[in-house]
């Protein structure tokens, strides 16, 4: 994958169906992008992201990783 919509199409691809994804950890990729725009490129009111959103990424993102290692390791 060469940009970041084509790696969130396809995991969206991969996962689609999968009930061991809940709704946060689908959602995730966009989202998170979504905060990596805000600190990169916007300035003035609303550009600051939050230590408690910080923190929620952190550990959407820990979730996200832990049941993909899980699904792995059982493959």
């Amino acid at each position: 994958m060469k940009t970041h919509s084509g790696v969130r199409s396809e995991f969206h691809r991969l996962i689609r169906g999968d009930t061991r994804f809940d709704d946060t950890m689908r959602h995730f990729l966009g989202a998170t992008y979504n905060l990596k725009a805000i600190t990169d490129y916007e300035t003035g009111a609303g550009s600051d992201i939050s230590a408690e959103r910080a923190a929620q990424a952190i550990e959407e993102a820990k979730l996200l990783v832990a049941k993909v290692a899980d699904i792995l390791d059982a493959a």
